[in-house]
């Protein structure tokens, strides 16, 4: 059941009864994309929230000729394009599907439906708030780790991502070339 998969998601941060995620996936609609499907294009106004049921996405930004991986997700996480979802413009995030994936989408109306309800309101701002403190957490180690330091923490804490998503895009990622990571890789075994 989907919105068991989302309480079990959201529980480590606020533990909401299942009726209110049986109404959240009752805002919502499920879609699926392929590898290498652009779920939201760069330059594009984002009209939707979502949460990954299964598969892998990646969020990415242009520089140059290069994208820029700004976040990597696997299955039971919340994503979006928060930059233009909240200020009602386009941006640079383009969001792409690393793998078969199945999403849960709710639309930007109903995300406002949503926090219009007590438990909604409790819900978005303890999302607002993770989200914030995960994206502070990833630009310190950016600016305070080694990229060494950087890979070691991602092998220990998502296994899985390292397994189930490129070496190209985990290296963008980290903030490092794919060479770089390949000499990292071949130090630590």
């Amino acid at each position: 059941m989907i919105a068991n998969q989302l309480k079990q998601a959201f529980d480590q941060y606020y533990e909401a009864p299942l009726e209110a995620w049986q109404y959240f996936v009752s805002l919502c609609e499920q879609v699926d994309f392929d590898k290498k499907d652009i779920i939201k294009a760069a330059n594009k106004k984002e009209r939707y929230g979502y949460f990954l049921l299964d598969g892998a996405i990646g969020q990415f930004a242009r520089s140059n000729d290069n994208y820029i991986c700004l976040e990597l997700l696997i299955d039971s996480n919340f994503f979006g394009d928060e930059l233009s979802l909240f200020s009602g413009k386009s941006s640079p995030i383009e969001i792409i599907a690393l793998e078969k994936s199945s999403v849960l989408r709710i639309s930007k109306s109903n995300i406002d439906t949503l926090r219009k309800t007590p438990m909604g309101a409790i819900l978005f701002a303890v999302g607002d708030q993770k989200s914030l403190v995960e994206k502070e957490k990833k630009q310190i180690e950016m600016m305070t780790q080694t990229a060494e330091e950087r890979y070691i923490k991602l092998l220990q804490e998502k296994p899985e991502l390292i397994q189930r998503i490129s070496q190209k895009d985990i290296a963008s990622y980290l903030g490092i070339s794919a060479q770089s990571l390949s000499r990292i890789r071949r130090s630590i075994k």
